[in-house]
Formats: C-alpha cells, structure tokens, sequence
C-alpha cells in the first residue's frame, strides 16, 4: 500500500494544512497516524497517510472526488448477501443520520461488502477489513454485527 508523509508546523505556517486535507480528499484512506514532535520553535505535527493501492492522489487526477469506478453491489453479490449488505447499508444510514456525519465516515460499502462476503462473525474478524479499526469497532462494530447475524437488538 502507498504511504505518503507530511509535517505540519506546531506555529501554524505554511500551506502544510490545505495539503494535508488535499492528500485525505484525495484517495480512499487504510490508515493515518498521527505524532506530535516537540523541539521547541521548530515542532511540528507528523502524519503517516497509508492508502489502499492505487489510490493515491486521484483528486489530483480530475476525479471530481470519487475514488475510483462505481461498483454494482447487486452484480457482485449473491442475492442473499446483496440483501444482508442492504441492510448493513440501512443501518449505515440510520446512524449517519442520527449523528449527523457522512455515511460513508462510518464503513465505506467496500468494507460494507467486505463484512457480507468475508462472513464476518466477530469484532476481531471486523477489525481485519482495510480501514477498520478500533474506534470504529468501539463506535459501531456491535451493531453492524448484530445486523450481520441477524441478531439485531430490539429498538
């Protein structure tokens, strides 16, 4: 997977923050760390961006903000697990909707796919998907997996 690295001066500085929310705009995201380097005047915050392959830079590519070609879900999938990811993706919804944040900052459909096809039946099988990781796990992780299994809580 590709990385890309990038300081942002601790004083505020420079363009390095425009930048930074360029390269998260622009390429479905596996992963970011972030650390904090103290040395005095000179400090600066350090971010390690790992993209899914291929992904990288696709803003830059006049891609009008999509990552890549739109999948049909519902040629891909059998038409049982289409019906288990719909229903992921109704959760999804409900819960980006309560908390007022984009759908897709909660799973991607990838991963939403990825959870049906993979037979997710843990929070540890969750958690090996690209892209996901403990605080959505913490955040979602129970829900999504009771929707997975058909064991959905009473509301």
């Amino acid at each position: 997977m590709p990385f890309e690295f990038i300081q942002i001066p601790a004083n505020g500085q420079g363009n390095a923050k425009e930048e930074l929310n360029k390269l998260l705009r622009g390429g479905r995201i596996a992963s970011v760390r972030k650390e904090f380097v103290a040395n005095g005047e000179d400090s600066f915050w350090a971010f390690c961006i790992e993209f899914l392959d291929g992904s990288v830079g696709v803003m830059d590519k006049g891609r009008s903000g999509t990552s890549g070609p739109k999948i049909d879900y519902k040629e891909l999938l059998t038409e049982a697990d289409f019906a288990v990811f719909a229903r992921l993706r109704d959760l999804r919804k409900t819960v980006s909707e309560k908390a007022a944040i984009p759908a897709y900052s909660i799973f991607t459909n990838e991963q939403l796919a990825a959870m049906v096809t993979g037979k997710v039946d843990s929070l540890t099988a969750m958690g090996s998907i690209p892209g996901v990781g403990a605080a959505r796990i913490e955040k979602y992780g129970a829900a999504f997996l009771a929707s997975l299994t058909g064991k959905e809580a009473a509301k």
